[in-house]
């Protein structure tokens, strides 16, 4: 059953796994992020790990880096790791139509021989956003197949190639992708190229049906504020989770996701010229990567992810090893200060 309770804005708890080495300007950002984010964030570089607010309402519990909760679409970054692994090995190609490997698959309001795969890795394919009418299975999962069937009778965003608008039912097609080419489970491919070879023990592609989160987890919360009250009710397992799939569905600790980011952005991951590709922006937006300037100069390299699960986290990599990976347990994080703003400070104060 869900609880609905309430959180005073203003109660907060904060630990570091290194209190001597600990920011205070860091503490500070973050403090104000979870006064309006909440019940609860975090944030965590290699050097330390700050909580505010509580990770469990009606309790005062620290969030800690081995806290599991859902990356939602940091998850693309996954998917599109896989892809560039795919162009590394020459069985797929950036700049050709997705109706060459799956054809009749991207139709009705949509040219598949005009929409590329880097259409569908930087959302310029004008493809809609989200799902809306796809027909579960009888055991309540959904397939990819469906997923993307559903959506071809939506309106489009825009022409390909016209403008970024995020898709997440392009990276639903790239699923696809993936398992035309590998004759794989898109999570399993994931998990055999990604996961497994970075040792990445806490991240999880769930299987459908599965919507448990490995303990330690984070619990999530959706709701609203009245004054100086939030009134949280608990979202952790209330997903399907193969709904989301390619574009969202995987799970990881602020640990595990801060170390994949770093490895992608160091070259441990895809070939010197697949990154470069990555790294080749719209709108600051690459193929699943994001550039974010930084206020001391430079920039830094990652993603956000947020579900209905009522998990918001963002990871951000730079170029001389630096990182750093935020999380609230909700899916309505605030803006002022966003989690850009804290992770920008902890990046500049390491």
């Amino acid at each position: 059953m869900k609880r609905i309770a309430a959180l005073v804005a203003g109660v907060a708890l904060a630990i570091s796994v290194a209190p001597a080495k600990a920011d205070a300007a860091v503490q500070t950002v973050l403090d104000r992020y979870a006064a309006q984010a909440g019940p609860g964030a975090a944030v965590h570089t290699a050097r330390y790990t700050l909580s505010a607010g509580t990770g469990k309402i009606n309790e005062q519990r620290v969030i800690t880096a081995a806290d599991h909760f859902r990356i939602g679409s940091q998850t693309k970054t996954f998917t599109a790791a896989v892809i560039l692994q795919l162009v590394d090995e020459h069985r797929v190609e950036l700049d050709v139509p997705i109706s060459r490997y799956l054809p009749g698959v991207v139709n009705g309001n949509y040219n598949g021989d005009v929409i590329t795969v880097r259409h569908l890795l930087q959302h310029t394919s004008g493809l809609v956003r989200d799902v809306r009418d796809a027909r579960a299975n009888p055991d309540g999962t959904f397939s990819l197949a469906e997923l993307v069937r559903s959506a071809m009778d939506e309106p489009a965003q825009s022409a390909p190639g016209a403008a970024l608008n995020y898709s997440n039912v392009g990276y639903l097609v790239l699923g696809l992708l993936i398992e035309k080419i590998t004759g794989e489970r898109a999570g399993d491919v994931i998990t055999e190229r990604i996961i497994s070879p970075l040792g990445l023990t806490e991240t999880d592609f769930p299987a459908p049906g599965d919507r448990a989160l490995r303990a330690p987890f984070l619990n999530g919360y959706i709701g609203g504020r009245l004054g100086p009250f939030f009134f949280w009710t608990e979202a952790t397992t209330g997903q399907e989770l193969s709904f989301w799939s390619t574009a969202g569905a995987m799970s990881s600790t602020l640990d595990d996701i801060r170390r994949f980011y770093q490895a992608l952005i160091q070259g441990r991951v895809v070939s010197p010229a697949a990154l470069a590709e990555m790294r080749r922006t719209v709108s600051s937006y690459g193929l699943a990567l994001a550039e974010v300037p930084l206020t001391c100069g430079g920039v830094a390299w990652g993603h956000n992810g947020s579900l209905p699960t009522g998990h918001f986290s963002l990871t951000l990599a730079t170029d001389d090893g630096r990182s750093v990976s935020v999380v609230t347990n909700t899916n309505q994080p605030g803006s002022n200060p966003s989690a850009i703003a804290v992770a920008d400070k902890a990046l500049c104060a390491t």
